[in-house]
């Protein structure tokens, strides 16, 4: 069965885009594809069964962009890389040698 974890807009230790802020949806879309770069250049690519996908949701002040992690609860190697981004994705920018999008 398909289920996901969300992972966050940008790393844990960063600021992100604001919600409402000027070019807000463009802005933390590239925010959270770059994220997923970021992810993949630590943690390695999604193993069989897991993807490192945008997922929308409704918010007060509109809909908002993260980063999920979906997996197959019936493979155990994209369960184990969904909670390895969930507890081991770069906390900084700078951990992967990335600088925050503007």
């Amino acid at each position: 069965m398909r289920d996901y974890l969300t992972i966050g807009s940008s790393p844990n230790d960063e600021d992100c885009v604001q919600t409402g802020s000027e070019n807000y949806n463009v802005r933390q879309k590239k925010e959270c594809r770059l994220y997923i770069e970021a992810i993949r250049k630590k943690l390695g690519k999604e193993s069989k069964g897991a993807s490192l996908e945008l997922k929308s949701f409704p918010h007060d002040f509109g809909t908002y962009t993260e980063v999920v992690c979906y997996f197959d609860s019936e493979i155990e190697e994209s369960i184990e890389y969904a909670y390895k981004c969930e507890g081991e994705s770069p906390a900084t920018w700078a951990e992967v040698g990335m600088t925050r999008p503007t």
